[in-house]
């Protein structure tokens, strides 16, 4: 039976979600049992916000969505309202694309909940980082290959000192949020020590309608993929 509070309002709670990488499929269970409870949901543009209208078609659905340099919804407005709904008795999930600790900022949420005394859960969910490659053929180990894989945001621009920890490491470098990074990223890579020859690839929607990947050494990606007019997911 659910406590009540002295108030008579029952104790809300959040729960983060992660969608994965945009493929239904790729929901894990407790993602759907999570959405079809939930009276509020808060989701991001790169979420399986489709599956809304299917797994709780009467709660309240929030676009909270951010995109590259415009954040229609600041992080602390979004931790606010999170918050506020948990607090006036509703179970509120806040749906994020891939998971929720890989660049997603879940962890700052699940620090607002519990300043406010809110009680919070994170579910994981498929990260792009591992699934995207994947649906393009590609392993990020391989024996005799490549024995480790490192993730990177293309948000922030590296320093030398991090291209020749990257050139250094060996194994596979997975870059999410990397189209714009990529005229930098290459060629910081290849002065860095790493073989202009590497075979690199850029994937495009990963899991979603109209993937395309391209595939080129890396000393040649950048051209390659602005010929192929690669962009940010829209």
């Amino acid at each position: 039976m659910t406590e009540r509070r002295s108030d008579g309002v029952t104790p809300g709670r959040v729960t983060l979600v992660g969608g994965g990488p945009g493929s239904r499929d790729l929901l894990t269970l407790g993602a759907v049992e999570a959405l079809r409870q939930a009276d509020v949901v808060l989701y991001d543009r790169l979420a399986p916000i489709e599956v809304l209208d299917e797994f709780c078609p009467d709660a309240v659905h929030i676009d909270v969505g951010k995109l590259p340099g415009h954040h229609a919804v600041p992080q602390h407005e979004i931790e606010r309202l999170l918050v506020e709904h948990a607090l006036a008795g509703a179970r509120v999930v806040r749906l994020k694309g891939g998971d929720p600790y890989i660049f997603g900022r879940g962890g700052e949420e699940v620090l607002a909940c519990r300043r406010a005394g809110v009680p919070v859960e994170v579910i994981p969910g498929v990260t792009s980082a591992v699934a995207v490659p994947a649906a393009s053929g590609i392993p990020l180990t391989h024996r005799g290959i490549s024995h480790a894989f490192t993730v990177i945001s293309g948000h922030a621009p590296l320093t030398a000192s991090e291209f020749t920890h990257l050139a250094g490491l060996g194994g596979t470098i997975v870059v999410l949020m990397g189209v714009s990074a990529l005229p930098a990223l290459a060629p910081g890579l290849v002065a860095a020590g790493l073989a202009s020859d590497t075979p690199a690839a850029v994937i495009e929607r990963g899991h979603r309608s109209g993937q395309r990947t391209t595939c080129a050494p890396l000393g040649e990606l950048p051209v390659a993929a602005a010929r192929a007019g690669f962009a940010r997911p829209p």
